[in-house]
């Protein structure tokens, strides 16, 4: 059973720092995709960085690029997101998430979601 657990999140002030993990099990994810997303009270679900577990580029999306780093642990199957400067408008519920084959920046085309973990950012 594939599961993925986003731990890691939690209050921080305005310019600071929080790494987000991402434990990936119940399969090899060496083919997958792996994404975040987060989502805001009242918006959609957002795109925020892919990479694939192995090999390529990674992409971050316009709003976070220079601030959040996407990385991957092979040995210990885990997906980071690095993520420094943070702004009020970063707070959300953030996901993890993995797929065979989709476009990176598409909700809709992951296979498998994580619980979520809340990252609130203080003025």
């Amino acid at each position: 059973q594939v599961q993925l657990v986003e731990s890691g999140g939690g209050l921080v002030q305005a310019g600071g720092s929080l790494r987000l993990s991402c434990a990936a099990s119940g399969r090899s994810f060496s083919s997958y995709i792996m994404g975040w997303f987060r989502q805001a009270p009242r918006k959609e679900r957002e795109f925020v960085a892919a990479a694939r577990w192995i090999g390529a580029t990674p992409y971050h999306a316009d709003s976070v690029k220079g601030r959040f780093t996407i990385s991957r642990d092979y040995a210990k199957n885990t997906l980071y997101l690095q993520m420094n400067s943070l702004k009020p408008e970063d707070t959300a519920v953030y996901y993890c998430a993995a797929c065979r084959a989709c476009r990176l920046s598409a909700a809709d085309g992951y296979d498998y979601w994580g619980q979520g973990t809340q990252v609130t950012v203080s003025s």
